[in-house]
């Protein structure tokens, strides 16, 4: 065994660390893994994933030796053919000016957590991928090995097959499995076994030990930015302080509350420990030393030999083939579909391939035994996995500009705060210009502007300034500049070029026209026909090739219907509502592509739970499980009423530090709630703690959706609560799934660390128009007659109904106004257009071409004018709004109701 000093060993310790929060959960409890997925067997996933394909889309450089290059990968799983997003940061180790680190969190601690785009600006990084899986109810420090620029900052926990990545000293790639061995020893020459550094608290899955501080000895530094040394660790701590390895202060049963130095550490020791400790007096000279030892050779390593390590999860790839996995996959969700990272090296040990696939979107992301077939295929000799889910990052610094950003949507639309990373650096020195590039949007509509600007890097790549100021120009008519602005102002292709100097760069900017909108529907739920109320407006517009984009309304030609209003910075606001108005209507149109949102005054309310009747189980759960404490009951007269129930929500966070929860789930699936929903009323009875109230909604996604009930629960007594809820951006059916209390912080001033919450009378309403105007009228035709029927009543018609190449047309003013829906003509575009609950309905005369709801469609007819009024075929008109036609043959009659 190699010694070394801790001091050291640590004096670096503002080495940035990211801490990652990840998919692997370990706990001081029974089972060190969630067993939450059952893993596939090896003919279950060749039944499952056929012929897989890993295809090239695109490359950019990042630096001289870094390419990022993004793949689709393709496979079939059972029947159905899935596609994701691949994407892979291609590493040349053998570039001179190129290196890896390891990157961490908060300023530069470990056991703080932060997100991979501070991480990796705060260090310099100019890419960077998330790390290791720690434990996400403790302060975020890697399980594995963390070593910054030759010192071990986090040792390696005792869990089977945790593999790791690292780079040596002599800049060649490792991955490999490791223990910690080490020993600290006092002048009187008594020593103990040392069992690691800055680690949180976990359950060892070798010696099945539920806390892993139990009667061991451990080092914290100055890099340790957690609370606690460590937070629930189920044991009372003896610690000694160490400064240039000479013992100046000793705490029985107790901890040490000076700061530790960078030249210091605290010696942290439990039971036989702490007996070791108390064995020491203050003078003594302390030594410490320490070792990795490979789990492939049985090696002792030098943890200094190593200019960085991150340690992952399992093994994924053995010399260029699918290994068996090292440990136990489902606590990271193995045989599941969700995003991942991985990072693995090529035969040679010149390229490192830093590897994030995509759950977003139509992206269905990885298992496992996938990501290992990509791994495979993009040529890695050896790889490992890393955090995945909701950690998944990638982020980088974009040919010719200065900042980072993402490389890709994260798999909950933001960026985690994590453990730790993996970051990219160039050290090449400032070169001369060597490109320009020209930025901006490369999609716009007609009538929008842009800012377009002009970017330079050097010959190694990086981003150098550009001297003076540089002229646009654009070529192909679809749009003009007026200095760096663009305006479109037709549909096509314009070629849009900046010169400086004797340089210049182009690039193509696409006017998309209205006849390559394949749709144009409104994400914006229902709004309130009443003077003064607003709408956010949000439009999803889906090209003939599937590019889908999000629009604010600004561009688009606006149409008010039933009230007047006006658009502004992406918001219409009702002005004033039409005498009579029941529904109204805000047309949004792009060429002949139209969007349609409803505006009703008609409010909808229903009762969501009274408590009174419950059929259903209401489960407790608290976060974290170890140191929260809750309960979630019915309980009867907390009203006036003693036969009436209610939910309480009981609390207990006295014990730890952070964030920490106790909720009510109400059964299994949650309480259905209505669509269209605009916001919810309860009945809560407070206790003035100041603590937080929550909800949770899902979508028929399962997409979670939170809802503040209060910020801050600072009253005692029943008060009724009034909160609106935006379900705009929440897809199809919601449920209540949860209400909960949660504090942030339980040691603040005025926060009560104990109490109940207890709440009655849950209420949802909003504008909930029917998908059909409402009315009762039974409409009786003849073909060829201008004699109708209005609930038996006789009305005479201006055109009669009639049979043309054999389908049946009727007069649409007449129809529409008699079943409550309301018909608008623009005789400029031939167009009729049928607004009816909330459906639109539009064609225009003598075209096949018909627009429902936003989407384009083609029918087999067209209608057609006849005595000053307009045909439409009867069948596709009525069905499409959901009315019910019944023909009888043998009187020739139509019914329409």
């Amino acid at each position: 065994m190699q010694r070394y000093t801790i001091k050291k060993l640590f004096t670096n310790k503002k080495t940035m660390i990211l801490l990652i929060s990840g998919a692997l959960i370990v706990a001081p409890i029974q089972s060190l893994l969630p067993a939450s997925v059952t893993g596939l067997s090896d003919r279950a996933y060749a039944a499952t994933a056929q012929q897989p394909k890993l295809t090239v889309n695109g490359e950019s450089i990042i630096s001289s030796g870094v390419i990022r290059k993004d793949y689709t990968f393709t496979t079939t799983r059972g029947s159905k053919q899935i596609s994701t997003g691949v994407h892979v940061l291609e590493v040349d180790l053998s570039n001179p000016y190129i290196s890896l680190q390891a990157i961490n969190g908060k300023n530069g601690e470990v056991g703080t957590r932060t997100n991979m785009m501070t991480m990796a600006t705060n260090s310099g990084a100019i890419a960077a991928i998330n790390g290791d899986v720690f434990n996400m109810f403790r302060e975020g420090a890697p399980l594995g090995s963390h070593i910054v620029s030759g010192d071990m900052l986090v040792s390696p926990s005792l869990l089977k097959g945790m593999y790791a990545f690292g780079i040596t000293a002599d800049k060649k790639p490792s991955i490999d499995s490791y223990v910690f061995e080490g020993v600290v020893t006092a002048s009187s020459g008594s020593s103990f076994p040392l069992s690691g550094i800055n680690q949180s608290t976990y359950s060892s899955d070798v010696t099945s030990e539920a806390y892993s501080h139990y009667n061991r000895l451990f080092i914290y530094t100055s890099a340790w930015g957690g609370k606690e040394r460590p937070a629930s660790s189920g044991t009372t701590p003896t610690e000694v302080l160490v400064v240039d390895n000479v013992v100046t202060e000793i705490v029985h049963n107790g901890t040490i509350t000076s700061s530790i130095p960078e030249n210091g550490y605290v010696l942290r020791g439990h039971k036989d420990a702490a007996n070791f400790l108390l064995g020491l007096t203050e003078g003594d000279t302390i030594n410490a030393e320490y070792s990795l030892i490979s789990q492939t050779t049985k090696k002792k390593i030098d943890p200094s030999s190593f200019d960085m390590m991150v340690s992952g999860h399992t093994l994924l790839v053995e010399n260029g083939k699918a290994s068996s996995f090292s440990r136990d996959i489902t606590g990271v969700s193995g045989s599941s579909y969700t995003s991942r990272t991985a990072i693995g090296y090529s035969a040679d040990g010149k390229k490192v391939y830093m590897v994030t696939a995509e759950r977003s979107g139509s992206n269905t992301g990885l298992s496992l035994r996938e990501l290992q077939t990509v791994m495979v295929k993009l040529g890695a000799h050896k790889a490992v996995n890393l955090d995945g889910g909701g950690s998944t990052t990638m982020v980088e610094r974009k040919l010719g500009y200065t900042s980072l950003s993402l490389a890709h949507a994260t798999q909950e639309s933001s960026m985690r705060a994590v453990a730790n990373g993996i970051g990219v650096f160039t050290s090449a020195p400032q070169g001369s210009l060597k490109g320009l590039i020209v930025t901006g949007s490369q999609k716009m509509l007609i009538g929008q502007t842009a800012t377009f600007n002009l970017r330079g890097y050097d010959t190694h790549y990086n981003p150098i300034e550009i001297a003076g100021t540089p002229s646009w120009s654009s070529e192909g008519g679809a749009g003009v500049f007026a200095g760096d602005v663009f305006t479109a102002k037709s549909a096509g292709t314009a070629t849009v070029t900046a010169k400086s100097g004797s340089a210049s760069a182009s690039m193509k900017v696409e006017v998309v026209g209205s006849d390559q909108l394949k749709s144009l529907v409104s994400m914006s739920g229902v709004g309130a026909l009443s003077a003064g109320a607003t709408v956010p407006v949000s439009l999803k517009a889906t090209l003939n090739n599937g590019d889908q984009y999000t629009l604010s309304g600004n561009h688009l030609t606006w149409e008010f219907v039933g009230f007047d209003g006006t658009f502004k910075d992406g918001t219409i606001k009702v002005n004033a509502v039409t005498n009579g108005a029941k529904n109204g209507y805000a047309i949004a149109r792009y060429g002949d592509v139209a969007a349609m949102i409803p505006f009703t005054n008609e409010m909808s309310t229903s009762t969501v739970e009274s408590f009174n009747n419950v059929g259903y189980s209401i489960t407790s759960e608290v976060t974290p499980a170890d140191t929260t404490k809750g309960s979630a009951k019915l309980v009867a007269g907390a009203s006036s009423d003693s036969k009436d129930k209610a939910l309480q929500i009981s609390y207990d966070f006295t014990a730890g530090t952070g964030t920490k929860a106790s909720y009510a789930k109400l059964g299994t699936a949650g309480r259905t709630l209505m669509a269209g929903l605009n916001g919810l009323s309860l009945d809560i009875l407070g206790d003035g703690s100041n603590n937080w109230l929550r909800a949770e909604l899902i979508d028929e996604d399962n997409k979670i959706h939170y809802v503040d009930l209060a910020k801050s629960v600072n009253w005692t007594g029943w008060k009724n609560i009034k909160v609106d809820v935006d379900s705009s951006q929440m897809k199809g059916a919601l449920k209540l799934r949860r209400i909960y209390v949660v504090t942030v912080d339980s040691t603040k001033a005025g926060v009560a660390p104990t109490g109940s919450i207890t709440i009655d009378n849950i209420v949802q309403y909003g504008q909930n128009p029917n998908s059909t105007a409402s009315s009762s009228n039974v409409i009786k035709l003849t073909l060829d007659s201008k004699q109708a029927f209005v609930n038996g009543k006789a009305v005479q018609l201006e055109v009669a109904p009639t049979l043309k190449d054999k389908y049946t047309y009727l007069p649409v003013r007449f129809i529409t106004e008699q079943l409550g829906a309301q018909v608008r003509y623009k005789n400029s575009a031939k167009r009729v257009t049928v607004l009816s609950g909330s459906n639109m309905f539009e064609m225009k005369l003598n075209d096949k071409k018909y627009i429902l709801n936003g989407k384009r469609y083609e029918a087999e007819v067209e209608p057609y004018v006849s005595q000053g009024r307009t045909m439409i075929p009867v069948r596709l008109f009525s069905e499409k709004l959901g009315y019910k036609v019944t023909y009888n043959h043998a009187e020739r009659s139509i019914t329409i109701q």
